[in-house]
């Protein structure tokens, strides 16, 4: 899955965006200031980088060249419309792209695919057991075969392949569906849904090998990430 190191101090946009990037397959870093950002830049590797040009200790400018300096991965600024000055600016210290707030969500996932391909970093294939799924089409494959899943079916499925040595709790999942599919989601709606998806992704729905069941906690996924 590939990396996306979200600056952004306003809570409510941060939220939506992180339900966002994580519906599309993306991992999310997420940092609310400037020096929580340059913190985070020191400790982790990242794929792509959307950043605020305006922060409550400094601006996104200065995220931007720490950036540029380590690793020169693709940036898109995130700024306020018709802030023409800034825009040009953080395209002369070497940003990749920018996009208006509001902006629309899926023109900014096709923003990101672009920066993405341009920098030789396209979305990487999460493999397991023949089921191969491919996070940048939203494609799914077993055994080379297209496998068809609804909205919620592929929502479920990217949380167990965004953790893959962790072991997922109902109560996580249930908050997981009920973001995505925008209303009140059931402990038996959950199993329902876990059970469709076993059926079309294993070979033996009575016998999962790819989701395995963790007895009073929950779900992880299996293959070389169940624990010995």
């Amino acid at each position: 899955m590939k990396r996306i190191f979200l600056v952004e101090d306003d809570k409510a946009i941060a939220k939506n965006l992180i339900l966002l990037l994580r519906s599309e397959g993306f991992t999310i870093t997420h940092a609310p200031t400037q020096r929580e950002a340059l913190a985070a830049l020191a400790r982790n590797k990242f794929d792509l980088a959307l950043v605020d040009i305006s922060l409550p200790d400094g601006n996104g400018f200065t995220v931007c060249n720490e950036i540029k300096e380590t690793g020169d991965i693709p940036v898109i600024f995130l700024t306020a419309s018709g802030d023409e000055a800034s825009v040009v600016t953080g395209l002369n210290i070497g940003a990749d792209d920018y996009i208006t707030k509001p902006f629309r969500p899926r023109e900014l996932i096709a923003r990101i695919g672009t920066a993405l391909r341009k920098s030789g970093r396209p979305g990487t294939d999460f493999e397991i057991r023949g089921l191969l799924i491919d996070t940048a089409s939203g494609i799914v494959k077993k055994n080379g075969n297209e496998v068809f899943l609804s909205a919620l079916e592929y929502r479920l499925l990217l949380v167990f392949i965004n953790n893959p040595n962790s072991i997922i709790t109902r109560t996580r999942l249930l908050d997981e569906l009920w973001d995505a599919a925008g209303e009140f989601v059931n402990d038996n709606t959950l199993t329902v849904y876990i059970k469709r998806l076993r059926e079309k992704i294993e070979e033996d729905p009575s016998s999962p090998q790819i989701i395995l069941t963790v007895r009073g906690t929950g779900y992880r996924l299996g293959g070389q990430y169940a624990s010995e």
